[in-house]
């Protein structure tokens, strides 16, 4: 079992300096109406890592998200993004300082092409022309598929493809700070295994990652550290290495 107190993993208990941060939230309470959903939560992410936030179902993780891009509007504590308290920010705003977040479901415009979703993400952010169609490139590297049926409409892709889509249209944004809620859902492992390649591609590029994932063992064994969440708090976090060998965490999420 996992205990209910926030335990540091491996050696990132080490306190990162405030220019290593990029993202930290503090004391953050949101939920929808009258029904609390995050308690306190408190969470870091360091600049040029991979970050997953796991756990199961219905403990927080989306809410977490959405707080963060300014979808949801929080009741107490802070989100600092960058060195900036953007806290309560409207999501254009959080946009354009370098968010970019990929929802979960593969959401694409259906009736619109592939190249039309990925430069919706461009229009969120702004810019010249020059530098979208230089962004545009950049994701049809990362992503060939998206480049041979740009033409088509996102509502024929398969889920892989409308998946690597969503992200497309985010990286469009030019974020420093990509997030993706629930990479693997609905996905065959084969797909799921394509688009970690291609997100370690990005990282490599200069790209800071959040991924949530209810799948611990794909998330545990692709982030370089990893909080996980329960009853809407970060109850344990650190080298998602250490995670992934620990055995509170094997009892619960892999099945011992």
């Amino acid at each position: 079992m996992i205990g209910t107190a926030t335990l540091e993993a491996g050696h990132s208990s080490v306190a990162p300096s405030a220019e290593d941060l990029l993202l930290t939230v503090e004391g953050l309470v949101a939920g929808y109406g009258p029904i609390t959903v995050l308690h306190g939560l408190d969470l870091d992410i360091r600049r040029g890592e991979i970050h997953a936030i796991v756990g199961a179902n219905g403990v927080g993780k989306s809410t977490l998200l959405r707080t963060v891009s300014g979808l949801l509007q929080p009741e107490a504590g802070r989100v600092i993004f960058d060195g900036e308290d953007i806290t309560g920010m409207r999501p254009d705003g959080i946009v354009a300082r370098g968010i970019s977040h990929a929802p979960e479901g593969h959401r694409v415009f259906k009736g619109l092409s592939v190249e039309e979703n990925l430069r919706l993400g461009a229009y969120r952010r702004g810019g010249d022309g020059a530098k979208n169609w230089a962004a545009l490139d950049q994701v049809y590297n990362f992503f060939p598929k998206l480049r041979e049926r740009r033409m088509q409409l996102a509502g024929t892709l398969s889920g892989g493809e409308q998946q690597m889509c969503a992200i497309g249209r985010a990286l469009m944004a030019d974020p420093k700070l990509l997030i993706i809620d629930e990479l693997s859902l609905g996905l065959a492992p084969v797909i799921v295994e394509e688009l970690l390649h291609i997100l370690s591609r990005i990282h490599t590029s200069g790209g800071t990652i959040l991924l949530v994932e209810q799948d611990v063992s794909v998330a545990l064994g692709f982030s370089d550290r990893a909080s996980v969440v329960q009853s809407g708090r970060v109850i344990l976090r650190g080298e998602a290495r250490s995670l992934l060998n620990d055995p509170g965490i094997k009892e619960t999420y892999l099945g011992g």
